[in-house]
């Protein structure tokens, strides 16, 4: 079974070289960019073979898509031919906004679709992968697609009108995430510790508080209340982050992203 990859930017990349580790796969990756030498660098790492965009469309089986939202009519459109001769594909999109209906009538009825959101930490094994089913997939595939990409971290099935909100939450959300380590290393800086014991407190605080969080079974709330004793300086700085809007500047921030999400599927 080949599987084709075509866009190797982050989250191609970071996929492909995650099915790559499994040796069953590897010999079996077709890898085409706009840019050649990026697949052959990967190529040259992890094994599989540089190949054109057509190969992958005339030679795969499974086919993820790492474009442009913008460039995916374009792309399914040159080559329609190939993909009408081919026996039913299964094609992954990670393109954010873009519905399986409208993916769907890009490609041949016989062509399988699953629409994925990954974030960036799947590249350590830590990410959250998001996805939905078109009625033409089957159980066989969210399978494989298991199977290809459980080493990412965490898969979710959604319906796919939640897409767009787990897009902006778990998608974008990375991003906020390395904001507030930096802010806190800026903090630690202007408190007087040096760059790097700053950057190495925050990166484990965070880490370490997500860790907690996610195997403790408690409330956030619950969590927080913990280390804010009376009058103490926890407390204070909360205090400061309320009055701040923390909060609610975070919900806007992905209330934003959410918006876009949805304005990128209407393009």
């Amino acid at each position: 079974m080949n599987i084709g990859f075509i866009g190797l930017g982050n989250m191609g990349g970071s996929l492909a070289r995650l099915i790559a580790q499994d040796e069953r796969f590897r010999s079996e990756l077709l890898l085409a960019n706009r840019s050649r030498d990026k697949a052959e660098k990967i190529a040259a790492e992890v094994g599989g073979q540089p190949v054109s965009n057509e190969e992958v469309f005339a030679q795969a089986e499974v086919i993820f898509l790492g474009i442009k939202p913008a460039q995916f009519a374009d792309l399914l459109t040159e080559y329609q031919e190939i993909l009408e001769k081919r026996e039913s594909l299964l094609l992954v999109s990670m393109a954010a906004g873009l519905s399986l209906e409208l993916l769907e009538k890009l490609t041949s009825s016989q062509h399988r679709w699953i629409r994925i959101m990954p974030n960036t930490p799947v590249a350590v094994a830590e990410g959250v992968i998001t996805y939905a089913l078109s009625p033409e997939a089957n159980q066989a595939d969210e399978d494989l697609l298991h199977e290809l990409l459980s080493s990412a971290g965490l898969l979710v099935k959604l319906e796919e009108k939640q897409l767009d909100a787990a897009t902006a939450l778990a998608g974008c959300g990375p991003a906020f995430v390395y904001l507030f380590i930096e802010a806190l290393a800026d903090a630690g800086v202007r408190a007087g510790l040096s760059r790097d014991i700053s950057l190495e407190l925050a990166n484990q605080t965070l880490l370490g508080a997500a860790k907690l969080s996610q195997v403790s079974g408690q409330h956030p709330a619950q969590l927080k209340d913990q280390v804010c004793s009376p009058a103490g300086s926890t407390i204070a700085g909360v205090a400061s982050l309320e009055e701040n809007a923390f909060r609610g500047t975070v919900m806007d921030a992905v209330q934003a992203a959410y918006k876009r999400t949805q304005e990128l599927g209407n393009n």
